[in-house]
């Protein structure tokens, strides 16, 4: 009988590799990988690109999007795994409430191994200055939010194996 997956979002601040971890799992899974970047409507990207910081008005609409997209993909039979920042949990409550059984996956690392990571990458419009609001902004995601936790530290390589084993037992125990 073949494993069955819940729909996902890797969410974390920036330079935490959500979109790396998200679409390695997502390859390894054999399932459907988005990264939400690629969702924000052209009005938060722009601001993004200007150095502020999006409000929760900004993310509404595209966090609304994200949640539509999931329960989409669900509809017609797929799986799908979100790049998604997530910072908030009333954000991850409204991504919930299009797919009640998302499940989320934090990528936790301290602030100076983001911004060391920030300092190599070019992001189209997410310029480095911005980490310490998003951190300013993050809610971790709690116990009682059924979700993982992963430490960053390690390479990309083992974060997906301990997910996918991860996910491969708890699909087992369901």
């Amino acid at each position: 009988m073949p494993v069955t997956y819940p729909p996902m979002i890797v969410m974390g601040a920036q330079g935490t590799g959500k979109s790396t971890i998200g679409a390695a799992l997502a390859a390894r899974l054999n399932v459907t990988f988005l990264d939400g970047d690629d969702l924000h409507p052209p009005a938060n990207k722009q601001k993004m690109a200007g150095g502020t910081p999006l409000t929760d008005e900004d993310r509404v609409p595209w966090l609304k999007t994200i949640g539509e997209r999931i329960a989409e993909e669900r509809a017609a039979g797929r799986i799908v795994i979100v790049a998604c920042s997530a910072l908030k949990r009333w954000y991850r409550e409204l991504l919930r409430s299009s797919v009640p059984d998302l499940l989320f996956v934090h990528l936790v690392g301290d602030r100076d191994l983001l911004a060391e990571r920030l300092a190599g990458r070019d992001h189209e419009y997410m310029p480095t200055t911005l980490l310490d609001s998003q951190l300013e902004t993050l809610e971790p995601l709690a116990d009682w939010e059924g979700g993982v936790r992963v430490d960053i530290e390690r390479t990309p390589e083992q974060i997906v194996d301990d997910l996918q084993r991860l996910l491969q037992r708890r699909a087992r125990s369901d």
